[in-house]
This record gives structure tokens, C-alpha cells and sequence, in this order.
């Protein structure tokens, strides 16, 4: 059993924000309250001074296996999901072979029951996630894939991305969709603008996002589909996604750490570990992309945790892979770029890191209430560090240097610590 003393209690879901005491077991919450003592064998943690909020949840991770586990595998990416907090995560389907079979989906889950926390996938929406054929869903769906995504990869057939959402509403789960039109791309990773310009590339335009958010909203609000939108990087997207919700289409948005804290000119001091798609763009999208988040026309912050290795980052831009690691400093960036700054409340912070992303894929975590999973982070909320060194097998991240606030002390999965701060140790 484990009994966590004196900590600021956050549920976002009830909106409960106060001193308490959890008691659990090994796999629940059995008591929140007031001066409750240990009982039998039982682990105590003081929380005194330290928030205790639902561990988080990521819907957008990539932990490279199978075929690019010298990136990432998944021992080593659940490490950096618990040494940033999070308890759940969802896994994207472009592995080497793609998640376009049961084969490949039970090897992921066989090797994630090894985990300490929660390892989910998602499959393919398309076979070879070529966006030409749907994939085989209700066999996946029953094999354990949670959700659909050909993340990486746009799917342009109209009358596809139609099917795979009726498919995905009978099956009650949700469709995500990376949204990047490659006929208005001329240099992948890189906001098409003043930077790309100086840099000599074509860039990619905002309108390689709008006109495939547009599309989907549209097709979202005739088939009434849960449908997810990947990593908002434009701020004209977050106003198609802003009209679609106040028309009642179910859509849910999700913005990564590097689009509401950075822009295109950081490339200029970070190079590729500012290439992302979409890519970071113009200072004006990223305070639409707060908005957005303020206002809760986008409901999930997601990492996009992409690792890939130093040799690969260190080649020239057009050459270098797209995309930077995010799991263990996430919350930090919230508290700092968001909370800090006046844009959200560390409730609303957590909302979008816990019992959203939760209610996305219909899971129970996400929550701190008596029945519910015992998945939980304890952190400082005003605790200053500099990012060095990762748990990550990767470290193509920005913020090698960067001092931070917001610090994770524990991560607790099923009742059973799985990492501590003070002894940087996973369990």
C-alpha cells in the first residue's frame, strides 16, 4: 500500500484543489481525505509543498519499435515517460514494419506489459500507411490497438479519410490525423517565411494545414466521428477548429510543448533541433496557439516525443530528420510558457495533460477520485532546474541548457512508485 501526506490535492476532472491525503493499493485509490494513517505494510511519501495530480497522460509518442530502436525502444522511452510524470501513453504507428497488422500490434504489446507504466498503440488508419486502402480496424481494435493514426503521413483521399471515420464511430474509437498537404511543401520542417528565406529553402506553408484541418472538420461534422487533430501549428487551423467546435462537431485538438513556446526564428539558434513537421511558424500562430489552448478549442497538450540520434540531428537541415524529444520536460515548459506567464491555470494545465487525453481514448486514469487507478505525478510546481542529460536514449531537444520551472519528485503507476527525483532512480 502506499500513503502520499499533506499534498495539494488536483483533480482536474471535479476541480478538487486542496491539502489531503491519498491511501491506495496496488492498483487503486481507496481513500482521499483528511489525516488518514498508513495501514498494514504500507509506504509513506510527504507530499508537503508538492502538487499530486493524476499522472499524465500522452496521446502522441514515438518509441521506435520495432525498426529504429537505436533511437528509441520502448524500456527506454518509458523511462523518460515516467521521469516527466506521465503514467499512459499512446504510441504512434510508423515503426519499421508500420502497425498495419496484428503481428506487428501484439509484438508492441507484449513487449509494453514489461513496462512501468501504461504503454498503448494506436494502428494504422491505412495499409503501409500508403492512403490508399483502410486497414483491416475492427481486427485491430479487438487485437488492443486503442485508436487510428497514420501520423507522419497525410491521407489525401476525401472518400478514405470518410470511410475510415464512419468506421472509427461504429468501432467507438478515435481517428487522428496529421494534417500537412505535401502539394504546398517545399522543404519539409521548416515555417515557409522570413526564416526560409534567409536560409534558402521553399518552406512549408500554413495553408498545408488549413486546407487539411478545413476538410476534416468538414467531414467530422457530416459523419459526427471522434476525431483528433495532431499538433496544431497554425493559428488560421485553430480558428477552423474554433468554428467546427462551437457547431458541435467532435473534434479534439492537441498542441505540443514546441508550438506554444517557440517560433520560426528559433531555428536560427537551435537549427535541426528546430526541425519539426509541421514546423515551428511565426510568433503570431503561437499566441493564436494559446488562445486556443485558453479557450479550449484545443483540449490535449501531447509531446510528439520524436526521438532520433545525434549523428542523424547533426546533418545538414534539408537532410536531417523532423522532429525533437518532449516527454521529460513538458510539464515544465506548461508551468513556465503557460501557467507562469498568466495564460492558463495550473488546473486547466493539468486538465489538458490528464483527464482529457483520458476521455480521448475512453480510459479511466486521468483522474484523482477514490476507485480510480492509482496513476499519479508529485511534483514541485515552483521548482526551478536546467534541462541535462535524459532518460531518453536520444537528446535532440532545444532545451539542453534551458532553466525551467516545474519539477517531477514522483511517478507513481498502479500504486507502485516507478520513479523518484531525489535518487534519479526508476523502479
Amino acid at each position: 500500500m502506499l500513503l502520499i501526506k499533506n499534498g495539494r490535492v488536483i483533480d482536474p476532472e471535479t476541480g478538487m484543489d486542496e491539502v489531503a491525503d491519498i491511501l491506495t493499493d496496488s492498483e487503486t485509490i481507496i481513500k482521499i481525505g483528511k489525516n488518514l494513517s498508513p495501514q498494514g505494510d504500507c509506504m509513506v511519501i510527504d507530499a508537503e509543498g508538492f502538487v499530486v495530480s493524476p499522472g499524465f497522460i500522452d496521446v502522441h509518442v514515438h518509441f521506435r519499435d520495432p525498426g529504429f530502436t537505436y533511437k528509441e525502444d520502448i524500456s527506454t522511452g518509458s523511462m523518460a515517460a515516467a521521469r516527466g510524470g506521465y503514467t499512459t501513453v499512446v504510441c504512434m504507428a510508423n515503426t519499421k514494419p508500420p502497425v498495419d497488422n496484428a503481428e506487428t500490434l501484439e509484438y508492441i504489446l507484449n513487449k509494453a506489459k514489461d513496462s512501468p507504466i501504461h504503454v498503448l498503440q494506436t494502428a494504422c488508419i491505412t495499409k503501409g500507411m500508403r492512403g490508399t486502402e483502410l486497414v483491416d480496424m475492427e481486427l485491430l481494435k479487438d487485437k488492443g490497438a486503442v485508436g487510428f493514426s497514420d501520423d507522419g503521413y497525410p491521407i489525401m483521399n476525401s472518400l478514405l479519410v470518410m470511410k475510415a471515420m464512419k468506421e472509427a464511430e461504429r468501432l467507438n474509437v478515435p481517428v487522428s490525423f496529421h494534417e500537412e498537404d505535401p502539394s504546398l511543401i517545399e522543404s519539409a520542417g521548416i515555417n515557409q517565411g522570413k526564416i526560409s528565406e534567409a536560409m534558402g529553402l521553399g518552406g512549408a506553408s500554413h495553408l498545408a494545414e488549413d486546407v487539411m484541418v478545413a476538410r476534416d472538420c468538414a467531414i467530422a461534422s457530416a459523419i459526427g466521428a471522434k476525431v483528433n487533430i495532431q499538433h496544431l501549428s497554425s493559428g488560421i487551423s485553430v480558428e477552423i477548429i474554433r468554428c467546427a467546435r462551437r457547431n458541435g462537431t467532435n473534434i479534439t485538438a492537441e498542441s505540443s510543448p514546441h508550438h506554444f513556446s517557440m517560433t520560426e526564428v528559433d531555428i536560427l539558434k537551435y537549427g535541426t533541433n528546430a526541425k519539426m513537421n509541421p514546423p515551428l511558424r511565426t510568433e503570431q500562430d503561437r499566441i493564436k496557439i494559446i488562445e486556443g489552448l485558453a479557450d479550449d478549442t484545443i483540449q490535449i497538450i501531447a509531446t510528439d516525443h520524436a526521438p532520433h540520434s545525434s549523428e542523424e540531428k547533426m546533418q545538414e537541415f534539408t537532410k536531417s530528420p523532423s522532429g525533437i524529444i518532449g516527454l521529460e520536460t513538458a510539464l515544465a515548459v506548461g508551468i513556465t510558457q503557460l501557467v507562469d506567464k498568466g495564460h492558463l491555470s495550473l488546473l486547466k494545465l493539468l486538465e489538458k495533460m490528464t483527464v482529457n487525453p483520458a476521455k480521448l481514448y475512453n480510459l479511466r486514469t486521468g483522474r484523482l477520485q477514490e476507485g480510480h487507478p492509482a496513476d499519479m505525478v508529485i511534483f514541485g510546481p515552483e521548482e526551478k532546474w536546467t534541462v541535462s542529460g535524459f532518460s531518453s536514449k536520444s537528446s535532440n531537444s532545444p532545451l539542453v541548457g534551458t532553466e525551467l520551472t516545474g519539477k517531477v519528485k514522483y511517478t507513481i503507476c498502479r500504486g507502485m512508485v516507478v520513479y523518484e527525483d531525489k535518487t534519479n532512480q526508476w523502479f
